[in-house]
């Protein structure tokens, strides 16, 4: 890298309201993301440059590739399937006035972890759940109130979890089977000034990558909770992150113009680090 040449490049020139969710998808070799306020699931494809939208009948909190072709979104009203022939039904329709789906992740074996979060922000008022391919949900936490970040260490023992208001990477331990979490613990805080954990990804390392909602930066930190890089960015609204690439080696990074009384130029926009590190192959939902 040059003397003074920025870490990051533009990889799509968007001004998303509450752009999220970047997923790296390996069968079409496309990143997808989502606007959540603007209901819409936006493709990019590196290699041409070519980008496509869906729109959503309702707020869109996460969408993620099925293993047999489509999305799995994570609805303002609960978890929606699109099949390859484009169209849509639900697969469990859970109606809370005042609520909406948020991030959501897929676990090694094939489950949607799905957040939840009311739109006031109300103390305790989301949820996290595991959907199963049929569609069974299994509440795993129920005192959330911004439920966001999920992943996995890469050999599936160790679960991260970020509820944005408490500042905290937390880390759960993963039992054999159907995957039920326990001993939940802080992994890192994010101290007072730098921002709100929002979403996250894990990296080949076992290192946990998180984006900084008001902090501008996306940070990397040990396994053993230590912080070993930041990287530092021009929007303060950074929302989530994800490798991707051929080679899963670059860092896409979300951002948000959301409340932003003066958004900067970027602000909105779907930036990358390339070569930034080496992330997990994602698994797609069971669904």
């Amino acid at each position: 890298m040059s003397a003074g040449r920025p870490p990051y490049e533009v990889a799509v020139r968007a001004e998303a309201s509450l752009g999220e969710g970047p997923t790296w998808d390996p069968a079409t070799g496309r990143l997808l993301w989502i606007d959540i306020l603007a209901s819409r699931v936006h493709t990019y494809d590196p290699a041409t440059g070519r980008r496509t939208v869906r729109r959503t009948e309702q707020h869109v909190g996460a969408a993620k590739p099925r293993a047999g072709g489509g999305l799995v979104l994570n609805l303002r009203d609960g978890i929606g399937l699109v099949d390859p022939d484009d169209t849509f039904r639900w697969l469990h329709r859970e109606v809370v006035p005042g609520r909406r789906g948020n991030d959501a992740a897929v676990a090694p074996d094939g489950t949607l972890w799905a957040g939840t979060m009311r739109y006031d922000e109300a103390t305790g008022g989301g949820t996290l759940s595991r959907v199963a391919g049929d569609g069974a949900v299994a509440p795993v936490l129920t005192d959330v109130t911004v439920s966001n970040g999920t992943g996995w260490s890469p050999d599936g023992r160790l679960m991260y979890y970020v509820d944005t208001p408490t500042r905290r990477i937390d880390v759960f331990d993963v039992s054999p089977g159907d995957g039920p979490v326990s001993g939940r613990r802080p992994l890192a805080v994010i101290e007072d000034g730098a921002g709100y954990p929002d979403g996250l990804c894990v990296d080949a390392e076992g290192c946990v990558w998180v984006a900084l909602w008001d902090g501008g930066a996306v940070r990397r930190y040990t396994p053993s909770g230590d912080l070993d890089r930041v990287i530092p960015l021009p929007v303060p609204r950074v929302t989530a992150c994800a490798f991707g690439g051929p080679g899963l080696t670059d860092l896409y990074l979300t951002t948000a113009r959301v409340g932003l009384t003066a958004p900067h130029p970027l602000a909105g926009a779907v930036l990358v680090v390339p070569d930034a590190g080496r992330g997990v192959p994602q698994p797609a939902f069971a669904g």
